[in-house]
């Protein structure tokens, strides 16, 4: 069974659609979840699901000591969901081509440092744009550049807000992230 860590900072709700998906299907595990916010409820989702976690911050994250603790699980994938601090180039370099982030929006348009819920929608419906979605893209040392792996669109209403444009976001989320982490952990199985 492949393994999978997860990097969480809010909710939880990807990586419970994730766990959720891989616990019926049997292909993969989440061995381990890294979030740096002790109040998030993705570690609730954690402690539910008797997945081991690692709490960090902004100076942790930085330390060999992380890529010793990820290098334990021997992950096959490394994925950022929902995590809203930059990943070091320690750890893009430590794992080359096994990070992967999925964006609220169409990138390579609002992406970048501070364009994370809420700010994406606000920003996607500001500009009059007719439709939004997401984008599950690889990992690089800068925010949202990374090679695009998958996208999925929805339409922008005219009398939308961030709140209901986001409601459909996570519908494309829920649905898409875990089948592209499958189709991924099927690629690397093969080669």
């Amino acid at each position: 069974m492949q393994s999978l860590i997860i990097f969480a900072s809010g909710a939880g709700t990807n990586a419970k659609a994730i766990i959720d998906y891989f616990k019926y299907n049997g292909k993969a595990k989440v061995s381990l979840i890294v979030c740096n916010v002790a109040e998030a409820g993705v570690l609730d989702i954690a402690r539910s699901e008797e997945i081991p976690f690692l709490l960090i911050d902004r100076k942790t994250i930085k330390e060999t000591l992380i890529i010793e603790q990820m290098n334990d699980c021997n992950p096959s994938l490394i994925v950022l969901a929902g995590f809203l601090l930059k990943i070091p180039v320690s750890i893009v370099e430590a794992f080359p081509g096994k990070i992967i982030n999925i964006h609220p929006a169409l990138l390579p348009g609002y992406g970048g440092k501070g364009m994370y819920g809420h700010h994406v929608h606000d920003a996607v419906i500001n500009a009059d744009e007719k439709e939004s979605g997401i984008t599950i893209h690889y990992v690089n040392e800068h925010f949202d550049e990374g090679n695009i792996i998958l996208q999925a669109r929805c339409k922008v209403s005219e009398n939308d807000n961030p709140s209901r444009l986001a409601a459909r976001i996570h519908k494309l989320e829920h649905f898409y992230f875990p089948r592209a982490i499958e189709f991924l952990l099927g690629q690397s199985a093969s080669v």
